[in-house]
């Protein structure tokens, strides 16, 4: 009998390119166990979706203006998750911070992939190119990424992977983001999610274990 796969289900909110990088590992058997059962947007225009469609990926709209607040967004977005029987949650440029609503209900089975080496450049405020300005403007001269598990309070789960990055003499935030995404964030972030869906991953005291 073949063991039964967990199901992925992959929050967006933009282009999808660490969505692609997970679609891409999956289609050369690199997820494990998993597999992406659903692909959920919270904007009814983002690329994601066609990226998903494109692979036969179920797809939900979840649209975050449509919800007068976080706690109403994170109930709504928990109901659908319970109903699509997801066993791991993988933000993957997903724009909105959802509550205990949603965190308490899946403990340790929602992860994010974060561009900076946390505990660096991390929380609230720190997202997308605003990372990499830090970065540069204090003058790192290394950087990276950082898979983790994710709580209620903004990047302070448990990390789970972490791969380092060199920043060069004459970056930019956005050739630091490119290199970033190419050689740390599309590599870890599949291998958390194959980790993840093969039980190698366990939590003590805030802290991952990875049995390889």
């Amino acid at each position: 009998m073949t063991e039964k796969k967990a199901k992925i289900a992959v929050l967006v909110s933009g282009g999808g390119t660490n969505l692609q990088a997970l679609i891409d590992a999956q289609n050369r058997g690199e997820l494990g166990n998993g597999e992406i059962t659903c692909v959920i947007s919270s904007k009814s225009d983002a690329y994601a979706l066609e990226r998903a469609k494109n692979n036969g990926i179920k797809t939900r709209i979840l649209i975050r203006k449509d919800f007068t607040d976080i706690a109403s967004y994170s109930r709504a977005m928990r109901d659908i998750l319970i109903e699509e029987k997801v066993d791991l949650i993988v933000y993957a440029g997903f724009m909105t911070i959802l509550d205990e609503n949603v965190c308490d209900a899946f403990q340790n089975k929602m992860i994010n992939v974060h561009p900076a080496l946390i505990p660096s450049f991390c929380g609230k405020g720190f997202y997308g190119l605003h990372v990499h300005e830090e970065a540069l403007k204090k003058g790192v001269k290394v950087s990276g990424a950082t898979v983790h598990f994710v709580t209620a309070e903004c990047d302070a789960g448990p990390i789970i992977l972490q791969k380092a990055v060199d920043v060069l003499e004459n970056d930019t935030p956005e050739t630091l983001q490119k290199r970033i995404m190419e050689q740390a964030e599309w590599k870890i972030l599949p291998k958390a999610v194959q980790l993840f869906c093969d039980g190698k991953i366990t939590v003590e005291n805030g802290r991952t274990v990875i049995d390889e």
